[in-house]
């Protein structure tokens, strides 16, 4: 028998034995202590922040401050399912380490304030109260590992256990003996409004039913006992369904707690019908245990983590690096079924043969985790853009945009420049051109504004608050050159001269939002004067900047770094800057969704994510590396508990981050085929990559300053390193002192 098995089958008498009153955490234990899961710590990234030495200000507001959001349920990389517990509603992913309830388990999130469909937890009693029948639980008796989560309810002594595949969900709860085992479906809530909802019987052990929040989800689940009953109960304008199931026959002198078995739901979900589903569930899971299926959850992720092996460093390292690499493939989720059926924007069902995926979310994640998602999953890469493109095709030709810019320009251009081609470029590039020289509805905001003079007008007005929205025009500005420039990429190799020549002056215009008189990027009102009250170092949420300060949205965009560089007098002027900005304490601003700062650094949001690099062009790359360093080690496990990261991990990005500079390189410019290196902080690395080569890095010397780097025993000229070369299995030396 496998040792993988036997660690199951302990931790089926476990849940037994937890459910008797025993104190048992869940844990379910490594089988050779040699599995790169046993690293990963699904909590990670699910605590607040609370304290003035992680957050640099003194907390007044109730609105708590972000430590990731992220969520410690049962997935596989890219899937339908999140099967997760829930601590409130309409908070990050729906779980918050210091809550003392879980209201429900729900089978979508993203870590967003989104999502989070049909949620449903185990309970007993008479009468379920619809505004009160959350459970408190404890963590000491709470776990989880990848594909795999457990907690044990005290309010009603069930021990709950979840696991998942692809497009299902697989809940087994053990009950006190001689409860009456029930469950809620709390139907009509989510982390969205939801405004259509249905649930029935529809067999002895069967019931179905669907969800429209942020998209109509459908679902159909086979439950292990025979239903009883499915009654709802109101309360104050909450309505909550409650299914009852029969017991058991006791044969006489038996072991009645032998025959007490948990109550087993095996639920299949399609975003196309209740029919899907149930396809689904047969395909994926109906004829598996719960054991199979979470040691083949076990199985993929050990398969995707193997992807980067890591010699050298701490525990602790591992244990973050690990852990980040394991939530960088969270999102997109699938959202077509195993026939290949999905739902499209018009809300038609087609079926194109390919997989489709939601969103990207490009703001954030166009940076890094994308790459990451190329370099390790192209096929699920490819197939995000054929989704994209979906979309664009029947959103009014224009590709679909994320808060600034449309970085699917980034993405398209980075993914077919690393040779990742399995998908219709010619296709995206007629959508992401749109996006870029029409206006309309559906690409670029105030594009009219753009295209006329290079840059797009904020509001002229005094005392904002940090929550009000305008037109963020100075980041609009920043954002689109760099997609320009992206986009410019790929006409070149198309052989579109004339939309590259535009596309390539447009890219410029960042440097029409450039104050010289103060370096910094500043808004202009309507008449093209600076914007008067000027203050760099106040945090906006969308006036000028989005959700940043003036110093925070420096040097970039990527693709021009030394035309950046040439907007300041000098290299000296240029690092006085630089020093400034990470040694100017932050003045006590608080804003939830901006945490983890160095000076005015702040790693806890997106727009600044180049700046620690800045110092590469002015030929100081040991400063980069020291503050790189800094935030490597100070904010990926804070607060009380080190659960926390800085900010929010935002569908993955702040966890590729770290996967990335782990490892010694980074996608300074992700549009292009091409890594930063850094020092990395692990004596060797090794990343096999889908052509079937392996990567190998290694550092020598512990310093900061990169001394010289090889990659195939040829010098590298500078600190920029070819994908293509990557790519030929060699070896990467980092020479530091």
């Amino acid at each position: 028998m496998k040792k993988s098995t036997i660690a199951f089958i302990f931790a089926s008498f476990a849940s037994i034995f937890a459910a008797a009153g025993e104190n048992y955490t869940g844990t379910l234990p490594a089988d050779d202590g040699g599995k790169l899961t046993d690293y990963v710590n699904p909590f990670l990234g699910t605590a607040t922040l609370w304290d003035y030495e992680d957050l640099q200000y003194e907390r007044h507001r109730k609105a708590r401050t972000w430590g990731a959001e992220t969520f410690p349920g049962a997935s596989l990389p890219n899937a339908m399912v999140q099967l997760t517990p829930v601590t409130m509603y309409h908070s990050g992913s729906g779980y918050q380490y210091e809550d003392l309830k879980i209201l429900g388990f729900a089978h979508t999130s993203k870590g967003h304030w989104n999502l989070c469909h049909v949620p449903i937890l185990p309970v007993t009693g008479r009468f379920i109260d619809p505004e009160d029948h959350g459970s408190e639980f404890s963590h000491s008796r709470e776990s989880a590992r990848p594909g795999y989560y457990q907690v044990y309810l005290d309010r009603y002594g069930v021990n709950a256990e979840l696991t998942s595949t692809l497009r299902c969900a697989y809940h087994r709860y053990t009950y006190r003996p001689g409860e009456v085992k029930k469950i809620v479906v709390d139907i009509t809530r989510s982390n969205n409004n939801v405004s259509e909802w249905s649930l029935e019987k529809a067999g002895h052990n069967i019931f179905t039913g669907s969800q429209r929040g942020d998209g109509k989800i459908y679902f159909y689940a086979v439950s292990s006992h025979e239903i009883e009953n499915l009654c709802q109960y109101q309360k104050n304008g909450r309505n909550i369904s409650v299914i009852s199931f029969r017991e058991d026959p006791v044969t006489p002198g038996s072991d009645t707690e032998v025959e007490n078995r948990p109550l087993e739901l095996k639920i299949g979900f399609s975003f196309v019908s209740v029919e899907n589903a149930r396809m689904n569930l047969e395909a994926e899971m109906l004829a598996k245990s719960f054991e199979e299926v979470a040691s083949e959850a076990d199985a993929q992720w050990e398969t995707l983590l193997s992807k980067i092996r890591v010699k050298g460093g701490t525990e602790r390292q591992k244990r973050l690096f690990y852990s980040t690499l394991y939530r960088s493939f969270l999102w997109p989720a699938l959202r077509s079924d195993t026939n290949g059926d999905y739902t499209d924007v018009r809300g038609e069902v087609v079926n194109n043969g390919f997989r489709y995926y939601t969103d990207p979310s490009f703001w954030d994640d166009h940076r890094n985790k994308l790459i990451l998602l190329g370099l390790i999953s192209p096929d699920v890469a490819c197939d995000i853009v054929k989704s994209i493109s979906d979309k664009g095709e029947k959103n009014n030709g224009y590709m679909p945009t994320f808060f600034h810019g449309d970085h699917a320009s980034t993405f398209i251009s980075g993914m077919w420049r690393r040779d990742v081609r399995d998908f219709d470029l010619e296709k995206a590039y007629r959508l992401i051109l749109k996006n870029a020289t029409v206006p309309g509805r559906g690409g670029r905001r105030y594009m009219d504004e753009y295209l006329e003079r290079g840059w797009i007008s904020d509001k002229d007005t005094t005392n904002l608050p940090f929550y009000n929205e305008f037109k963020g025009g100075v980041q609009k500005v920043l954002e689109y050159s760099y997609d320009d420039y992206a986009t410019a990429q790929v006409a070149k190799i198309l052989g579109d001269t004339e939309s590259y020549d535009f596309l390539m002056k447009q890219s410029q215009n960042y440097r029409k939002v450039f104050d010289p008189s103060t370096g910094f990027y500043r808004g202009r009102i309507e008449d093209g004067s600076w914007y008067a009250d000027f203050d760099p170092y106040y945090p906006y949420f969308q006036h000028m900047y989005r959700e940043a300060n003036a110093w925070n949205v420096l040097f970039y965009p990527p693709h021009d770094p030394m035309g950046v560089i040439g907007l300041y007098p000098g290299k000296k002027a240029v690092e006085a800057k630089l020093d400034s900005l990470f040694t100017e304490p932050w003045r006590g601003y608080e804003v939830e969704n901006l945490t983890g700062f160095i000076g005015q650094y702040c790693h806890g949001n997106q727009p600044g994510h180049n700046i620690p690099y800045a110092y590469y062009f002015i030929d100081k790359q040991e400063k980069s590396q020291h503050y790189i360093n800094q935030i490597l080690d100070t904010m990926y496990d804070m607060g009380k508990e080190g659960l926390a990261y800085s900010g929010m991990d935002d569908a993955g990005e702040m966890s590729s981050w770290y996967v990335f500079n782990a490892i010694g390189l980074y996608t300074y410019s992700p549009a292009d085929p091409e890594y930063i290196v850094t020092v990395p902080i692990f004596d060797e690395v090794e990343f096999s990559f889908a052509n079937g080569k392996t990567l190998k890095i290694v550092r020598r010397g512990n310093g900061e300053k990169i001394r010289s780097i090889t990659c195939g025993g040829r010098p590298v000229r500078g600190y920029f390193v070819q994908d293509s070369e990557l790519k030929k299995g060699d070896t990467l030396v980092i020479n530091t002192k």
